[in-house]
């Protein structure tokens, strides 16, 4: 069984020249049309590592470390962090939620919170807010602050899942010139956010046991896909992990679309000979194809055993049936264990666009993550 945690330490990846072949399973080959029927590291609390020394020999240098820790420990503090060794001009794109937490402040109101980070977590940000001050001027000035008290430029671009929130946070954004991504490829964030209710927020003295999240995600019913995302064939694949590691090795140079994890940040514990799970499309017009997909922010794939086929989740709330299957034992029993097979390996997956399914070459490749929602 797979794990995820952060990894603190950076794993550095040498690019390869050959693409991995895709392996087909005997018991997996789907040859039905795409197109569906008409009918139917882990993050700690880094505010000490902005001041704590190298040295720690002297005894002022103790009683440093030594209040430092204490900061960690409050969860009621903020962080503000910028690992030194990044460049700041070098991000130029956040990660950010804002929403309300499980915590109750003195007038038994929840507690609002803001938090921000990178892909990478060399930016961290988070700063409590009470519930009567949430609007958009609000969140602008917290931008503009976070850029002013770090020393970064404001980012181009800023992610964000939470589709409760897209009107605030895409008016804040615009107001300062920054683009709005809905997009549930927060990775980083989610798994912070995670960390956080256990490390952070359960330790909070206004913490409420038991309380459901206010803006809970969506999860809508799947739409019919449109007609410039339809492929012509599509198989079940799988990829050893270690062909993974090498394809994200030479992403940038092996393929004009598609998107990446950082798997060692991540800290996915995956043997390098598991088999990973993903799903191949060919079709004779597969650049278009990749081009279009590669502007919708894909997030994950489902295989959908009730209704025979195949679920794409791409932005914040957005989910289309990508393809159908003649509903029979064996094509459930297929489906299943594809989605087994993606669970045991912590929902790690990937879609592959290609000419031909029977190709070594990918012209689109994406890495997916199908978490589940954060507990905030």
């Amino acid at each position: 069984m797979a794990t995820l945690s952060f990894n603190p330490t950076r794993i550095p990846h040498k690019p390869i020249s050959k693409t991995a072949s895709f392996s087909k399973t005997s018991e997996m080959p789907f040859p039905f049309s795409l197109k569906p029927s008409k009918h139917h590291v882990k993050p700690l609390h880094l505010q000490s590592n902005i001041i704590t020394k190298l040295s720690v020999s002297t005894q002022e240098e103790e009683v440093e470390t030594e209040k430092e820790d204490l900061e960690e420990d409050d969860p009621t503090a903020e962080t503000v962090y910028l690992d030194q060794e990044t460049d700041p001009d070098s991000i130029l794109e956040w990660e950010l939620d804002f929403c309300s937490r499980p915590i109750l402040d003195v007038r038994g109101k929840k507690v609002w919170e803001l938090v921000v980070c990178d892909d990478s977590l060399s930016l961290q940000f988070t700063k409590y807010f009470p519930n009567n001050v949430i609007n958009s001027i609000t969140l602008k000035d917290a931008i503009v602050s976070i850029s002013v008290d770090l020393g970064v430029p404001l980012p181009e671009r800023i992610r964000f899942f939470r589709s409760q929130m897209q009107t605030i946070i895409t008016k804040a954004c615009k107001e300062i010139g920054i683009k709005p991504i809905p997009s549930k490829r927060c990775i980083s964030l989610l798994l912070w956010l995670e960390e956080r209710y256990e490390t952070v927020y359960t330790r909070h003295p206004g913490f409420q046991k038991g309380a459901k999240p206010l803006l809970a995600l969506d999860n809508p019913f799947p739409m019919e896909l449109p007609d410039n995302l339809f492929g012509e064939k599509w198989a079940f694949v799988q990829l050893p992990f270690s062909a993974v590691r090498e394809e994200i090795a030479s992403f940038e140079t092996s393929f004009f679309f598609g998107a990446s994890l950082d798997l060692d940040l991540l800290g996915i514990e995956i043997d390098d000979k598991t088999m990973i799970p993903g799903l191949a499309v060919a079709s004779s017009r597969a650049e278009p194809l990749a081009a279009w997909m590669n502007g919708l922010e894909v997030c994950a794939i489902e295989a959908d055993t009730s209704r025979a086929c195949l679920i794409l989740s791409v932005g914040i709330a957005t989910r289309y049936v990508y393809a159908t299957y003649k509903k029979t034992p064996v094509t459930t029993a297929e489906a299943e264990a594809w989605e087994a097979a993606k669970k045991a390996c912590g929902g790690l997956h990937f879609l592959a666009i290609q000419n031909d399914l029977d190709s070594d070459d990918c012209v689109g490749f994406w890495l997916l993550l199908d978490l589940p929602p954060p507990p905030v």
